[in-house]
């Protein structure tokens, strides 16, 4: 058996837009298909509206690396205007934990993305992270970052 290597990934971004306005964006899974890399080709295929709550599932369609993969998350926790936690129930990580915070700072908004992270493969999937998982991940929250910010500058 092996050890699962548990990754952390952390991100901050402040907003100066009210914190109900900024939880109201990032809680509706169809503005994801807009902050997310084009080359991820990702799509939601959950018909909408969808209604957030904790125990809501969303299946997502991307391709990692040109490879099509199918993404299932349940809404593990939802706290209106403060937090919500998404889980992979299936997809291409061993663990996908994901929790996003909102909190009122300096008339703004600070917005705090936390991913726990596993690869399934054990040794193998470990090579892959350092090989190109991690610098991935770097670069799609870089974007949806920058994705982020244009949209709350229009």
């Amino acid at each position: 058996m092996h050890h699962v290597r548990v990754h952390l990934l952390e991100r901050a971004q402040f907003l100066a837009h009210p914190t109900e306005e900024v939880f109201a964006f990032f809680g509706d899974a169809f503005n994801l298909e807009d902050i997310t890399p084009p080359w991820l080709q990702f799509r939601v295929m959950t018909a909408g509206p969808i209604e957030m709550r904790a125990g809501a599932l969303i299946e997502y369609r991307l391709a990692l690396r040109r490879v099509p993969v199918r993404w299932r998350t349940r809404i593990e926790e939802w706290v209106p205007g403060r937090r919500f936690v998404d889980v992979q129930l299936s997809g291409p990580y061993r663990l996908w934990h994901h929790t996003h915070t909102f909190e009122p700072d300096a008339g703004g908004t600070l917005v705090r993305d936390t991913v726990r992270y596993a690869l399934p493969a054990g040794p193998a999937g470990e090579l892959a992270h350092r090989m190109f998982v991690r610098s991935d991940l770097e670069r799609i929250f870089e974007y949806r970052h920058e994705a982020v910010a244009r949209y709350f500058t229009k």
